[in-house]
This record gives structure tokens, C-alpha cells and sequence, in this order.
């Protein structure tokens, strides 16, 4: 059972955790590998719109997706993005990477072997990796102007669409967490983070949302 308070603070920490960019041209895309195949929904309709020309799925497999990505999450994502009618040639796939500064370092080294010049990016993520993954962007390649993009979602429609609401808000706390702590190791950019907001993540640990958080 889910308290009230726990729903409210996860609110915060969702809320929190999106960017609220206005999209925009951009040069190409990177579309970041993760369990949510909602990502590459969001990633062909913003080709769709015109948003940018070319995108760069990247992703290995990691412990939530092993079983249901076997070949990747890039390449699932590849695969999904073609159905949903992006061109072939308008794909790349960078398929090593293992967390979001790999993601970023990677994809930005296979643009450069295909001679792909970025001064843009439309950065595309899950709706709560919004923020965490642009603080990596900026430090890890902070000549390129970022926008952060995802799937407009409610935090209860992202729940109903994976199905468990304890995992989704252990996941909330875990990358609150890591804003918190990854600046400090020079991993991501220094952001200001809203005392309620570190409250909110306070009490959803205290309440043991913890599966997600950085082990020391």
C-alpha cells in the first residue's frame, strides 16, 4: 500500500525530474536506451514533426532489460522505430554503452566517424531521466545545445503503462539521487534541486524506496 504522502512526493520528484524544454530543430537526436520502449514511440514522432534528420539509438542490456531486449536496447529500439515508419538511413545505433554518460560519450564518437556535424540535439529519454540525462549531456559535450524530450506522460499514466508503481517510484528516488550525488564526483552539472524537492526524497527513502538508489 501506497500512502497518500508517498503519491505526493513522488509527484514532486516526477514534476522535478522534466525538463520542460519547448522543442525545436535540432541537428540530430539521441534516443536513450531503457526498458521503455515509449522512448522510441516518442523519438519517431518527433521525426516525424521535423524535429531533426537523423537519430542515434544507444543502449546495451542492463538488469531490467537482459530478458526483454536480448539483442540490445538500441537495436529494439531501431526495430520499433522502423515499424513506426523512420527511414533506415536515418538511423544509427551505438550499441555498448551501459549508463547515461556512456550514452552520451559513445553516441557523440559514432556521429563523428560518420563525419555528422551536432550543434543540436534533441535529447530523448524517459519522462523521469529527463533532467539527469541533460546535466550528463551538458557536462559530458557542452558545446551542443541540448533540448530534453519525452513522452507526455502523467505519473499515473507512466505507471499504468509499465504496470508496478512501487518500481517507478524507486526509480524517481534512484535518479533524484543521483542529481544529487553526481556533480559532486563530476559526473553531471551542478542544478539547483528545491528544498521540497529533496524533502520529497527524504521521505520516499525513509518509506524504503531504495531498490534504485547509489550504493556506496
Amino acid at each position: 500500500m501506497i500512502s497518500a504522502q508517498a503519491w505526493a512526493d513522488a509527484e514532486r520528484l516526477w514534476d522535478f525530474q522534466q525538463m520542460g524544454h519547448e522543442l525545436r530543430p535540432c541537428s540530430v537526436a539521441i534516443g536513450l536506451g531503457s526498458h521503455d520502449l515509449g522512448v522510441a514511440d516518442t523519438t519517431a514522432d518527433l521525426y516525424h514533426r521535423g524535429l531533426f534528420p537523423l537519430v542515434v539509438f544507444t543502449g546495451a542490456t542492463s538488469r531490467t532489460t537482459k530478458h526483454r531486449m536480448p539483442r540490445g536496447e538500441a537495436e529494439h529500439y531501431r526495430d520499433r522505430a522502423l515499424e513506426l515508419g523512420i527511414p533506415p538511413k536515418c538511423i544509427l545505433v551505438e550499441s555498448k554503452a551501459r549508463n547515461t554518460g556512456e550514452n552520451i560519450r559513445f553516441s557523440r564518437a559514432l556521429l563523428k566517424e560518420h563525419r555528422i556535424a551536432a550543434t543540436s540535439v534533441l535529447l530523448v529519454s524517459k519522462p523521469y531521466e529527463e533532467r539527469r540525462a541533460y546535466a550528463t549531456a551538458r557536462k559530458l559535450w557542452p558545446e551542443v545545445d541540448w533540448v530534453s524530450a519525452s513522452t507526455p506522460l502523467t505519473l499515473e499514466e507512466y505507471i499504468a503503462s509499465i504496470g508496478d508503481a512501487r518500481l517507478v517510484i524507486d526509480m524517481l528516488v534512484g535518479a533524484q539521487h543521483r542529481l544529487m550525488l553526481y556533480p559532486r564526483q563530476g559526473f553531471m552539472i551542478e542544478q539547483k534541486i528545491p528544498q521540497d524537492v529533496t524533502a520529497a526524497f527524504a521521505r520516499l527513502s525513509e518509506a524504503g524506496f531504495t531498490s534504485r538508489l547509489v550504493r556506496s
